[in-house]
């Protein structure tokens, strides 16, 4: 298991009429969380399309359980349980500051080859830096 926690505060233009964050905005958040994640490990996305790898996602899941709100500051935690294949699979819990638990997810995306448009296996060098988690 790797995990990252990665903070931000909630702005106005991501919350509905209610002052809280609107529903659409957790899946980018999400995003937010597994990029963070891939860069707190030496490896940006950016490098990962310039070389020929894009992570389309495929299952998005999220449960609200309270909302989060204007000016909230939020803890976003990023796990990876398992290692990868032609999968990746990321969970996420959404913190407050009072460390209340506002909000879990997961997301699961597929490793694609852009020239071939066909999915393959996870990039050697993300396996090398994550193989120590795992054994």
């Amino acid at each position: 298991m790797i995990l990252h926690l990665t903070q931000f505060r909630v702005r106005y233009s991501e919350t509905d009429q209610m002052g809280y964050v609107y529903y659409g905005n957790y899946a980018t958040y999400f995003e937010v969380g597994r990029v963070e994640w891939l860069r707190n490990l030496g490896i940006s996305y950016k490098s990962m399309e310039e070389n020929g790898m894009i992570l389309p996602v495929i299952n998005l899941q999220i449960n609200y359980l309270k909302p989060a709100k204007y000016d909230d500051l939020l803890t976003l935690k990023t796990t990876l349980t398992k290692k990868p294949g032609a999968r990746i699979e990321f969970t996420y819990e959404l913190f407050n500051e009072m460390e209340e638990l506002l909000v879990t997810g997961s997301t699961s995306l597929v490793f694609v080859d852009i020239a071939k448009n066909k999915p393959t296996k996870a990039p050697q060098l993300l396996l090398k830096k994550i193989n120590p988690y795992f054994n």
